[in-house]
């Protein structure tokens, strides 16, 4: 995996050697660095944007290399577009763009973080700038060999300049906690499945020990004797021995009820008995991406030390179609007490997540449930990859997550749930089953889980599309995004911290 670069807050001065990065808006307006750095080029910026008819626009640059009349390498300069049109979001994809841009072409440059207006910015934004240039840094190329004619040097540090690099780096230590949740989940999914089986997860969820977490683990004895066949069944044609993982931060008062996140964690998922076709079946190591999720996520809120109890659990399995192998009409009995007919061995996500929601209700008394799961392809016909699919039992819930969706660009999309669909699911042979058919196929395996929660409010998050495969954005350029951890991590944020 690439090395990250080292992002550091200095006091603003105009830089003199390496790379220079100022910004503008639209009138071409220049804060004093970057007005400095352009006197002392004899008006070099505005001759520049002429010639390349640059406008300011948001996060469209101006690359000028070996500026004449200065010490620099290279002088870009980023466009802000209209000062009064910034969201809060414009900061992380700034950051994002700019370390896009320096990525393998320069070894240190300076960021002259300055509003051409002269108004401050808010130390929060600039920790943003540092958030999307952390994870724009990403790069999953750990089984590459270098090649002996690549000389691309990697950007080895980031110097930010700013007014007050003390408070700038307060609000870092918060988002760089976040960023690192980000990249972990990222990293997760991101590992083929002959390295990340389930015991290698296991080993990463307890590495989270190191930053505070408390780990339980439950192997498969202690999920036999609680019942748990659903989940069982899904793992009883591979040789990767199952666990339920509950990860605990304990950072709000004494006796508060924690909020609990719960991810499917199928670290290969071939379909078992009902296999997947050959086309594309190696993206299902990333099947556990919402078990990366909630890694991810605990990462973050032990990182900045929420003011928040929260418990993350993960069911972790590998589906093959050994002879041991669960078949299509077997009936298995939940930890619930619920019957469920397997009509289909590749819908085993949910049977996962049956167990391990019933477990996270039953055992640990959350006040709010929110599972994240790569559950459904009918997710991606109906919402491709620019959002989540969200299914809920409590307005107020869905409510806070769609507002952090807006707030942290991990979107979600509200899909109903409701007593139609319900009765798709029932089976002539048992309480239920595991999949209702084709229409409407994300809507039937939620209220599948819906039938495993009693009262707590909960949401379920459909990240198959969000989680692998999604578009390119500032921040992102790998095929996993690590989808959900700052999503949950800002409702967590908005909602539940004191």
């Amino acid at each position: 995996m690439a090395t990250s670069p080292t992002l550091s807050f200095v006091k603003s001065v105009v830089p003199t050697s390496g790379t220079a990065i100022v910004l503008t808006d639209e009138s071409l307006q220049l804060g004093p660095v970057a007005k400095a750095l352009d006197d002392k080029a004899g008006g070099l910026i505005a001759r520049a944007a002429g010639v390349a008819k640059f406008k300011g626009k948001a996060l469209k640059m101006l690359d000028i290399v070996a500026p004449a009349g200065l010490d620099l390498d290279r002088l870009i300069v980023v466009g802000l577009g209209k000062l009064d049109d910034l969201r809060d979001q414009d900061w992380w994809k700034l950051g994002g763009t700019i370390m896009g841009k320096l990525a393998g072409t320069t070894a240190d440059a300076t960021v002259a973080l300055e509003r051409p207006d002269g108004k401050e910015i808010a130390a929060e934004a600039l920790a943003d700038v540092a958030l999307g240039a952390k994870l724009r840094a990403y790069k999953f190329d750990t089984y590459k060999s270098k090649s002996e004619d690549d000389d691309s040097v990697e950007v080895a540090t980031i110097a930010l300049g700013v007014s007050d690099p003390d408070a700038a780096a307060t609000a870092w230590t918060r988002a760089e906690a976040i960023a690192e949740g980000s990249l972990l989940a990222r990293k997760l999914v991101d590992e083929p499945s002959n390295v990340l089986g389930t015991e290698a997860f296991i080993k990463e969820v307890k590495g989270l020990e190191a930053v505070g977490i408390t780990v339980e683990v439950l192997d498969r004895a202690a999920m036999e004797k609680l019942g748990m066949r659903a989940l069982l069944g899904v793992a009883q044609g591979s040789v990767q021995p199952p666990y339920l993982a509950v990860m605990r931060w304990n950072g709000g008062a004494d006796g508060d009820k924690p909020v609990a996140f719960v991810g499917k964690g199928v670290v290969f998922d071939s379909g078992g008995i009902s296999i997947k076709p050959a086309g594309g079946m190696e993206d299902m190591k990333g099947d556990m991406g919402g078990a990366a999720a909630v890694t991810g996520l605990m990462r973050a809120l032990a990182g900045r030390k929420a003011k928040v109890n929260a418990v993350g659990v993960i069911g972790l399995v590998e589906n093959m179609p050994d002879g041991n192998a669960q078949r299509p009409g077997d009936i298995v009995t939940a930890a619930a007490g619920k019957t469920i007919e397997v009509i289909n061995t590749d819908a085993e996500g949910r049977l996962v997540l049956a167990d391990a929601l019933w477990y996270t209700e039953e055992k640990l008394a959350p006040k709010a449930i929110v599972d994240l799961a790569t559950l459904t392809g009918a997710c991606i016909v109906a919402l491709g990859h620019e959002y989540a699919g969200l299914f809920a039992n409590n307005d107020e819930l869905a409510e806070a997550l769609s507002a952090a969706g807006e707030g942290t660009g991990e979107k979600v999309w509200r899909l109903p749930l409701g007593k139609a669909y319900d009765k798709l699911i029932d089976s002539k042979n048992a309480d239920m089953k595991n999949t209702g058919g084709r229409a409407a196929g994300s809507i039937t395996a939620a209220q599948f889980l819906q039938r495993f929660i009693k009262d707590t409010p909960w949401a379920h998050l459909d990240i198959a599309g969000a989680a692998m495969g999604s578009p390119k954005t500032e921040i992102s350029q790998g095929w996993s995004s690590g989808f959900g951890v700052r999503l949950l991590d800002r409702m967590v944020a908005d909602t539940y911290e004191a």
